[in-house]
């Protein structure tokens, strides 16, 4: 640090100091655990010990900015000697076996790692053997420095990271433009502006138009008319948007391209939001207008244009003010449980039916506007059909949940039977209905299995709201064995005849259930459907978001086995490339960023299926690569983890396969640095990069932004 910068930053650690100290002027061991951020007692104890150099049991401003002043502006020999008396717990001046392993053990627990013992002596001894160069029994400090000599990047950073109340927070980095007037921004948003540019001109011009035709009847006339005409148009509109089926159409066309078809649900929002202001405006100059006539007329109050029908008013039976008043009423109503806040709260039944409201409010536009149905003809007809295509799909006979799993961190395995003329891409999603669960709800999940297992689909539902929560809760309840029970292996059309379904507890239990019936609507295209045309495709799933790249997963993996052939002869075998018309991607980088180590468990055999297809198939192959993250697990340069992150290194390395997931792929602690991780795909040019992502808002914007700066095009999973 510069000498600003030094001094800056020794305000900071005083002032925090000051504020944890009180008037005491000094910190005991229960207030340094809690400042430290550290989970467990062990390394709080072992640093307290360490900064209280007198031994008074508190720790004192000057003693705590000495230990500060050496693990940060000290050379490598100070910040090992610091991290070697860490490990030295008995202070012996040497590191033993026992003291290793009771380390290791508290850097599992400090990064939520849950390892059986003897994978814990593995790791003990696999670290132990590669630090004790004379095999003397007990390592030294120099063995320990020689050993942390083969890992660069902890050398350079070396530190105690859990300590943010040391670290001053960074100064903002402000870009010299605005993130909405950078080139990038606007390469990867074209479609989306020029489709809200023409949205945007059209209404003016439609406002323009009927408020110029009406010009003679007073400026609040022309208003209700310029407003009412917008209505026209985005009342009909708001139906094209939901038109999924002939959405997920339009994806296989060259219109996909030109049209944001994956911001569709973001477009209906907006178009939602305007229609409300829109009729709040229409009301009002009504309501205006109103007032000045009962004014004009002297012996009329407003409440009889309102309540009553009035001559020339407009609408069926000149009912426009009665109708009107009505369809207000029900916008508000639909549009204030459609907020976020409503969705999210786990009460998606009140959203589900309050938007029902839309059937009322069509009706009603067709009785309040004169010209609405012209404009609604063509929607309206399409919006018809596709739902008696699905209803009549959906109700032509019930499906059976022939399989179902209790995974870790409350997530429901679902194994649906696959109906005889369902074809679907990867990626893609349905709507799913349980009657056991709920009679008329549908919600949207992504289908996890790939198109080529022809007999069954699957979904993997996280519990997050009331549904899914109840779905996870129904399965979880003990049930009758049935008296014949029958093994899941035999052929759906016998599980049909006896209607079994098996559910897995995750805890080694099992039941036998009587069949539960399940009806599906789709499937549904998503963005996830460029992946196959892509040339180099990064993936990243987070937590759940893993369910749409699962099913491409395996789908790459059917198409890898397909295109292996062998001699009949001498049984050699080899792969051709496939077809550029079915897949043209040269490379793919799959990123799963979990948690905790439980979520890896909902897709690892699939992970370790795939693992092993490509080493067969392409050995030393880099056409995928995988990068496990596990954000709860502390990353190599933190004092309370390298230790476990070296020794994890050393057996995979030595075992070819990760301690915690089992994957040749070593599981990365922490979250992705994406400058670096978008930085070596650039390096790679392996073709156009077209980035894909499932998971949460919030890290969607992470990653965009990222995406923003490398050039490179963003694609978010969408319901």
């Amino acid at each position: 640090m510069s000498a600003a910068e030094d001094a800056e930053w020794l305000r900071w650690v005083t002032r925090q100091f000051g504020s944890i100290a009180g008037e005491g002027k000094e910190i005991n061991l229960e207030e340094f655990k809690s400042a430290l951020q550290v989970k467990e007692s062990f390394f709080a104890e072992r640093f307290f010990a360490l900064f209280d150099s007198d031994g008074s049991g508190t720790i004192s401003l000057e003693e705590l900015l000495g230990a500060l002043n050496l693990l940060i502006h000290g050379n490598e020999t100070d910040k090992l000697r610091f991290l070697f008396q860490v490990y030295d717990v008995d202070g012996s001046g040497s590191i033993d076996p026992d003291e290793l392993r009771v380390v290791l053990g508290w850097c599992l627990r400090e990064s939520a790692i849950a390892l059986p013992e003897e994978r814990l002596a593995d790791l003990t001894w696999a670290l132990f053997e590669a630090a004790d160069k004379d095999h003397s029994g007990a390592i030294t400090f120099e063995e320990l420095r020689e050993e942390l000599e083969a890992f660069p990047e902890v050398m350079e950073n070396l530190t105690i990271s859990a300590a943010s109340w040391l670290k001053p927070p960074p100064p903002p980095q402000r870009s010299r433009w605005p993130r909405g007037l950078t080139r990038p921004y606007w390469h990867n948003h074209r479609s989306q502006v020029t489709c809200l540019g023409g949205y945007t001109s059209l209404n003016l011009l439609l406002f323009t138009l009927a408020a110029h035709q009406h010009a003679g009847l007073g400026g609040w006339v022309m208003v209700a008319r310029g407003c009412g005409q917008c209505l026209n148009f985005n009342c009909a509109f708001l139906a094209v948007l939901m038109l999924r089926r002939c959405l997920t159409w339009l994806r296989a066309t060259p219109m996909a391209k030109v049209l944001p078809l994956d911001q569709h649900v973001v477009f209906h929002q907006l178009v939602g939001y305007v229609v409300l202001v829109l009729a709040a405006l229409h009301t009002g100059a009504h309501l205006a207008n109103f007032s000045r006539l009962a004014q004009r007329d002297g012996h009329r109050v407003l409440t009889e244009y309102l309540l009553s029908p009035q001559p020339g008013v407009g609408g069926l039976g000149d009912t426009a003010s009665q109708t009107g008043l009505v369809l207000q009423a029900l916008l508000v109503t639909m549009l204030t449980f459609s907020s976020p806040c409503v969705r999210r709260s786990g009460h998606f039944e009140i959203f589900y039916w309050t938007h029902l409201s839309y059937i009322s409010i069509w009706t009603l536009l067709i009785l309040h506007g004169p010209h609405f149905w012209k404009w609604f003809a063509v929607p309206g007809c399409l919006f018809v059909l596709e739902k008696v295509v699905g209803l009549a799909g959906r109700r032509a006979g019930g499906l059976s949940i022939v399989e179902v799993n209790l995974l870790p961190s409350k997530v429901t395995h679902l194994v649906i039977e696959r109906p005889q003329f369902f074809h679907y891409k990867p990626g893609d999603y349905i709507y799913l209905n349980i009657p056991a669960i709920a009679t008329y709800e549908w919600h949207p999940f992504t289908i996890s299995s790939a198109p080529e297992q022809q007999e069954t689909i699957w979904l993997h539902i996280r519990s997050l709201g009331q549904w899914t929560n109840k779905l996870y809760e129904y399965f979880q309840q003990p049930r009758l064995p049935s008296l014949e029970p029958k093994p899941l292996s035999r052929s759906l059309r016998e599980k049909r005849s006896h209607c079994r379904a098996q559910v897995s507890t995750g805890l080694g239990e099992t039941h036998q259930l009587c069949s539960i019936k399940c009806y599906i609507d789709g499937p549904f295209g998503t963005p996830t459907r460029r992946i196959f045309t892509s040339e180099h495709a990064v993936l990243i799933g987070a937590g759940i978001g893993i369910t749409p790249f699962a099913s491409i997963l395996q789908s790459i993996m059917h198409r890898y086995r397909r295109r292996k052939q062998s001699c009949p002869s001498c049984h050699y075998s080899w792969c051709e490339d496939l077809p550029d018309e079915e897949m043209t991607l040269r490379k793919v980088d799959f990123i799963w960023i979990n948690r905790d180590q439980k979520h890896f468990e909902w897709f690892v055999s699939l992970l370790t299926k795939l693992e092993m297809e490509q080493a067969e198939q392409e050995p030393g192959g880099r056409f995928l690569e995988m990068h496990m993250y596990m954000t709860s697990a502390l990353s190599k340069n933190d004092m309370k983890a390298i230790g476990l992150q070296m020794a994890l290194d050393l057996l995979a390395a030595k075992e070819q396969r990760d301690s915690i997931t089992g994957l040749r792929t070593r599981t990365q602690p922490g979250r992705p640095d994406w400058s670096k991780v978008f930085g070596k795909v650039a390096e790679e040019k392996r073709g156009k990069v077209q980035v894909f992502f499932c998971g949460s808002p919030a890290l969607a914007k992470v990653i965009r932004a990222h995406c923003e700066h490398f050039g490179f095009r963003f694609f978010r999973e969408n319901f």
